[in-house]
């Protein structure tokens, strides 16, 4: 994956990750209600997993359906890391299974290290990393990238490229998911 700071909640992408599931690309919708306070909505595209045999499958969708999309536990460790889920939905669109995670954060640096200075919200990144889209304005050097936002943008919008899923040896999640 590609070394966006934490892109993704932390914990989120850690399982994602070390859980052997990768994602197409990630996208934050951020409502800020004052200058620390809001609400975000996290849309994770295309989840797979990179498993080789049965056993890390089984992990994979033990660490995806169990863990981050019905467990209480999950939500107390977005909690503590100040992240308050208020939902959290799996949907199958065109054969590719997505997330969608909507919390309230009470410190907007807590979504991906989003900085506000009036009268600008800002994301540094890496050079590397691949910004699909953003309502703000995307500013490239060789030190980094950054997306500026003025304040009296409503939603701070970015869309990130995570991994490439095509044409590589990948399940696509959508398979083992069973709605309620």
């Amino acid at each position: 994956m590609k070394k966006f700071k934490t892109l993704l909640f932390a914990l989120f992408l850690a399982f994602l990750t070390n859980g052997c599931l990768i994602i197409h690309s990630v996208q934050y919708e951020v409502s800020p209600t004052d200058a620390s306070k809001g609400i975000a909505i996290l849309t994770v595209e295309d989840i797979r997993s990179d498993a080789i045999n049965s056993s890390e499958l089984d992990e994979d969708k033990k660490n995806l359906f169990d863990y981050i999309y019905k467990s209480d536990e999950f939500v107390e460790q977005m909690k503590e890391e100040g992240k308050k889920i208020k939902s959290r939905e799996l949907i199958v669109d065109e054969g590719k299974l997505n997330g969608i995670i909507i919390f309230d954060y009470d410190d907007i640096q807590l979504v991906e290290g989003i900085i506000y200075e009036e009268p600008f919200y800002y994301l540094t990144l890496s050079p590397e990393d691949s910004v699909i889209s953003t309502n703000g304005e995307l500013i490239k050097s060789d030190m980094h990238k950054r997306i500026i936002w003025d304040n009296s943008i409503k939603v701070l919008k970015f869309k990130m490229f995570s991994d490439k899923v095509e044409g590589q040896n990948l399940l696509g999640m959508a398979q083992y998911y069973k709605p309620e």
